[in-house]
């Protein structure tokens, strides 16, 4: 997860939180017994993880009394148990892994998840145990994606530019890539095979690179999204086949030293359910970030 606070369009303070590039999935565990921000970063918790509003021990807590923060950057942190008193925080934007958040007394995630849910319904889909349901989550995500191909493919050079430092279109495709055969092939299927080279992987060593990836490559946008395409079809085909009992199975990871190293011991729908959800997170970073080229470009 990258977490920066940074200096708005007009000067406001504006915070961002949202799911790092290398994997929106972890384990809670894995961010707790390493204060690494790379670690952190590859440590996502579910839902369900328990995260409290508490925040750490007085003695142990970095703690800033009276300063100006405005327009400073914390990129790459861990703000668990953060705690906010008497502060100012106007425009603010938060996006991310938020659990249990207290804004002056009220704990707002259910207000937030449920608006989500309200202008994504794919959202509840996603979250479905219905292969049913999955099968239509995963055809209106794949539907998403190909609308807005389209869209860079009317503006020449769009899909590889990127602002505030963040993957351009092509390279989250490519990150897409990867976490199909990271987490699709290899955890739901069993399968050995290497990576796609084209494929963007995760930055932790020693999985970067590994498994077949090729860092040096700079594929085609046609290419990409013919591999996405292809791989597409291949979900969409095992979810027309696929049982509940099936998706509640053990994941069948191979029992080697590949990436995801902390997938082993999840079901099979708990990995089918990182693609899903990292194609529509993606999604929505990629959107957003079309959306700030445009504005600027007709500034």
């Amino acid at each position: 997860m990258t977490v920066s606070f940074g200096a708005g369009l007009r000067g406001s303070v504006k915070v961002l939180v949202h799911p790092e590039k290398d994997s929106l999935e972890a384990i809670a565990t894995l961010l707790r017994s390493s204060r690494s921000v790379r670690t952190w970063k590859e440590a996502k918790s579910s839902r369900v993880a328990g995260l409290s509003v508490l925040g750490p021990s007085m003695r142990s807590m970095t703690r800033y009394v009276d300063e100006d923060l405005h327009g400073a950057e914390f990129r790459e942190c861990d703000l668990t148990g953060a705690r906010l008193i008497g502060v100012v925080m106007q425009d603010a934007v938060i996006d991310g892994l938020v659990t249990n958040l207290v804004v002056n007394g009220v704990e707002v995630t259910e207000y937030v998840e449920a608006e989500l849910d309200r202008r994504h319904p794919v959202r509840v889909l996603i979250r479905s145990e219905d292969p049913a349901d999955l099968r239509e989550a995963s055809r209106q995500l794949h539907a998403g994606w190909a609308a807005t191909i389209e869209r860079i493919r009317r503006t020449p050079g769009i899909g590889r530019r990127s602002v505030n430092d963040e993957w351009s279109a092509v390279q989250t495709m490519r990150h897409l890539v990867f976490v199909h055969d990271s987490w699709f092939r290899r955890c739901c299927l069993g399968s050995t095979e290497l990576f796609t080279p084209m494929g963007i992987g995760t930055t932790v060593e020693p999985y970067r690179g590994a498994h077949g990836l090729d860092l040096s490559l700079d594929p085609a946008l046609d290419e990409i999204v013919s591999v996405r395409d292809a791989q597409a079809a291949e979900l969409e085909a095992w979810l027309d086949e696929v049982t509940a009992v099936q998706l509640a199975a053990r994941a069948p990871v191979p029992d080697d030293d590949v990436w995801p190293p902390y997938a082993r011991g999840r079901s099979v729908r708990q990995c089918l359910g990182t693609v899903l959800n990292e194609t529509f997170e993606h999604h929505g970073f990629c959107v957003r970030d079309l959306d700030l080229i445009e504005a600027q470009d007709a500034e």
